[in-house]
């Protein structure tokens, strides 16, 4: 075996039963013994080279490329011991280690240098893929962020429609026809819901040309466009201004060296007793890089931010934290449904793309989900005013709204069983 990879693998692995087999053919066991055996196979000396000089890319790439295969268990079990033993910290403070992660810190400002037009790609990189390939894992209406699960049984689709009644709940729709900001839109679940359930006037931005053209068309299809409208644009180029701003699962593609530019402009857009929500993939920790693999595959120019990090940038923008709540193992949850979803239909996936992309697929939804379980990756759900007037004195509206929420929803869900369908799927079901 490669003398770096194996030097790497003595630190990192303290317990667990993994088993790999070098590109020679020589077995080596790494951990207690304990747990169910996993064994991974190196297929070439460059793969193993590769791993053992820079895992945190490497070791994903090298997966995608057939460099390496799993010969018992899952990518996910093999990444689940590995971030489980990696929580100790004792890997990642090889000198080598800690160089490249240098290295990637002081390249940051070029990758996320995300200007308007690079924005754009970015965001077309990932969000311009097949919608097919979406609806292969996700729920119907398409949430492709953290679902709020109410209970540990909850099923995606209820989980997702609870993650929209809890948002919704902490923008506070004290009266109909409040102008409302969708930054992120997506494919327009949560727009057409505040339109829906609670009579918003709702325009929704993005900057994908697929989650624009699906938006429109489930806005006609549910009767919705009149209260709905999408269009392509960047949060710069907004003008408002507007009684209510959301964001969902945006925030991690603006960029460090942009949060003073989308605060600002958040700012400028919110009226004096404006409320805004803001939910964005967070960690609890100092700031730190993004994944390599994440961030050259499937989210460039994307960054997790500390807490830390954002409310500097709030403050700066003279804009007021109301209430912050933490998410912690929701993602993970919420991913484990996509990543067992997009198992079961792996075969459609490959017959849309090819075996390096369902590779590159499952290593990005085991990763993710691993990261929520045993690193620092949390959920924020941050609640912003310009007037600490501008809400009710005690918590209590938010619980209220989200129960006069369930009663609807609940009332959907019951109709939509007596019809057969729900009242807003996505065109192309």
């Amino acid at each position: 075996m490669n003398r770096i990879l194996s030097v790497f693998l003595s630190h990192l692995f303290k317990s667990g039963n993994l088993t790999i087999t070098d590109a020679s053919g020589n077995v080596t066991q790494w951990g207690d013994g304990t747990g169910d055996p996993l064994h991974i196979r190196f297929n070439t000396k460059a793969a193993e080279r590769a791993v053992g000089l820079h895992p945190g890319l490497k070791f994903g790439e090298t997966y995608m490329d057939g460099g390496l295969d799993i010969v018992s268990g899952s990518i996910y079990e093999v990444l689940a011991l590995i971030f489980a033993n990696a929580d100790r910290g004792d890997a990642a403070r090889e000198p080598w280690m800690r160089a490249i992660a240098r290295m990637r810190l002081l390249y940051r400002r070029h990758i996320q240098n995300n200007t308007p037009t690079r924005a754009r790609a970015n965001v077309q990189h990932h969000y311009d893929l097949s919608g097919a390939l979406y609806d292969l894992f996700l729920d119907a209406d398409r949430q492709y962020s953290c679902a709020y699960f109410e209970t540990p049984d909850a099923t995606l689709d209820d989980a997702q429609i609870a993650k929209k009644r809890h948002i919704a709940a902490k923008l506070y729709y004290d009266r109909p026809g409040l102008r409302t900001l969708d930054i992120g839109c997506g494919w327009g679940g949560m727009g057409l819901y505040l339109a829906r359930q609670l009579r918003a006037e709702v325009t929704g931005i993005t900057l994908s040309d697929e989650q624009l053209a699906i938006a429109r068309q489930r806005a006609e299809n549910s009767g919705l466009a009149d209260r709905a409208q999408f269009r392509i644009e960047d949060y710069r180029d907004v003008t408002g201004p507007f009684d209510r701003i959301v964001s969902v699962g945006m925030f991690e593609h603006v960029g460090v060296d942009f949060y003073d530019d989308y605060f600002s402009r958040c700012a400028e857009l919110l009226k004096a007793d404006g409320v805004m929500l803001l939910h964005t993939i967070g960690r609890f920790e100092e700031p730190a890089n993004t994944n390599a693999f994440i961030a050259k595959y499937i989210f460039p120019g994307g960054y997790i931010p500390s807490l830390s990090q954002v409310t500097a940038a709030v403050e700066r923008a003279g804009l007021i934290v109301t209430d912050v709540e933490v998410l912690r193992l929701h993602y993970a949850e919420t991913l484990r449904h996509w990543r067992e979803r997009f198992a079961a239909r792996r075969d459609e996936a490959r017959a849309l793309y090819d075996e390096r992309f369902c590779r590159m697929w499952e290593f990005y939804l085991a990763a993710s989900e691993a990261s929520f379980r045993w690193q620092d990756l949390v959920v924020f759900q941050i609640q912003l005013t310009k007037s600490r007037e501008a809400l009710p004195l005690t918590r209590d509206y938010m619980f209220e709204a989200e129960a006069r929420l369930r009663e609807r929803d609940d009332a959907d869900a019951a109709a939509a069983s007596r019809e057969g369908a729900w009242p807003e799927r996505c065109a192309a079901e």
